[in-house]
């Protein structure tokens, strides 16, 4: 069984904090329309590996699409996690923890979408909007879209 590691962060302001227990923590990019047009980039998620997560403060939820939600801070509007709908699985905004948890890029998700200057290296999966949208809406448990 993996260490887990507890680490704790916050949204810009400071009123909505998140813990998070860690167990094979990794992170994941996405490219998609929707990330690119909440974060003003690309966004990047802390997959827990299926440990626990508690969020507290004026957090508000939106939903983004059938299989999806994305919550921010009501006062900062810093972007807190993504969620999907059919398990409640919550991939957390890498940016809230200090060094991410120290967790290293596991998959980039809409790479057919990624604009040609946020191409990121090393050696991690890359799939295409059809692959991850698969991914997302298939009965397969969160574990598998690291």
């Amino acid at each position: 069984m993996a260490d887990l590691k507890t680490v704790e962060g916050r949204c810009l302001c400071g009123a909505v904090k998140v813990t998070a227990t860690l167990k094979d923590p990794t992170l994941i990019a996405c490219h998609c329309e929707m990330c690119r047009r909440s974060t003003g980039s690309m966004a990047i998620s802390l997959v827990t590996g299926g440990g626990d997560t508690t969020a507290e403060g004026p957090i508000r939820t939106f939903r983004s699409s059938d299989w999806a939600e994305r919550a921010f801070c009501q006062i900062c509007g810093s972007r807190l996690w993504y969620s999907t709908v059919h398990d409640g699985a919550r991939y957390l905004a890498a940016g809230l923890f200090e060094d991410t948890g120290h967790a290293a890029l596991s998959a980039e998700y809409f790479v057919d979408q990624c604009p040609d200057a946020y191409a990121l290296q090393g050696d991690h999966k890359r799939l295409t909007g059809q692959e991850t949208i698969a991914l997302f809406t298939d009965d397969s448990p969160a574990g598998d879209m690291q």
